[in-house]
């Protein structure tokens, strides 16, 4: 099992598959590297780094005051360090992207490309309520069965999804138990976003613009209720260049096998650079 020790001493797991240019995958808040198992078989071609956050996955669990963005944003160039690697691009689900924009600010030098999904600037409080509301809590559902139900019959934004797609997410994100459907993350995750929540709302679009001159794309849900159709659009207006796709019948966020998506991620992939 692939670990590396984080500047505070965190063991941290990924994974790192495939030749070609560095392509670190970060994933979304409660999520681990698994978010990029439907794009993987896209991004032939690309040595394919997946992190799993602190908290997640088979990361160690640090403690709530540890996960904050800029925490998770040193934890991912520290592991491009252990690695060896002067750059990478970033595949930024969610959190994630926060994550690239972040650096792009402060590092702007490790990065070679950057690809955001449903995520920008701005956030919509109908999303952050959302996360809110379900995040740190264990599912109502008690199997498996009853989850993969739940979820092809309730989730808003996402339309014409086989159920058998269903049953794949809840397997990656529940333990099945004697007791029910436990979260595979550390529960404290939920303390660290509702202080989080309390702190004055900063102003992200210095980040985005950081990203000026680097090869950038943004795949979006059409039905996202995180990221808006506005918010996208003023960022398609500042980077004019920026490759985009607004995937139909998904909210937040797309599984990145959508055609929409893979043609994006494959024209992004594209115009990195040949090493990095």
């Amino acid at each position: 099992m692939p670990r590396y020790t984080a500047p505070d001493g965190a063991e941290l797991h990924y994974t790192d598959e495939g030749t070609g240019p560095a392509l670190l995958a970060l994933s979304g808040l409660t999520r681990n590297g698994s978010d990029f198992d439907y794009a993987a078989p896209h991004l032939a071609g690309t040595r394919l780094i997946r992190l799993d956050y602190r908290g997640r996955g088979q990361s160690d669990w640090t403690g709530p005051e540890t996960y904050t963005i800029p925490i998770e944003a040193g934890d991912a160039l520290a592991l491009l360090d252990h690695l060896g690697l002067a750059q990478a691009a970033i595949l930024g689900t969610s959190r994630g992207g926060l994550i690239a924009m972040l650096l792009a600010l402060t590092a702007k030098a490790r990065l070679t490309g950057v690809c955001l999904v449903d995520i920008g600037p701005e956030l919509a409080s109908e999303g952050l309520e959302t996360i809110k509301d379900y995040i740190g809590r264990n599912p109502a559902q008690k199997t498996y069965a009853q989850a993969t139900a739940m979820r092809a019959s309730l989730i808003d934004g996402f339309e014409n999804v086989p159920e058998s797609r269903w049953a794949e997410e809840v397997r990656k994100h529940y333990v099945e138990t004697p007791d029910g459907l436990k979260i595979n993350y550390d529960p404290a995750l939920r303390e660290a976003v509702l202080q989080a929540g309390t702190q004055p709302v900063p102003d992200l679009w210095p980040m985005f613009d950081a990203l000026a001159g680097v090869p950038t794309a943004l795949i979006r849900g059409a039905n996202s209720n995180l990221l808006t159709h506005a918010t996208a659009a003023e960022m398609q207006r500042r980077r004019p260049d920026m490759l985009f796709a607004d995937v139909p019948d998904r909210g937040h966020v797309p599984f990145l096998d959508e055609p929409a998506a893979i043609d994006v991620l494959q024209r992004w992939v594209a115009a990195l650079p040949a090493s990095g």
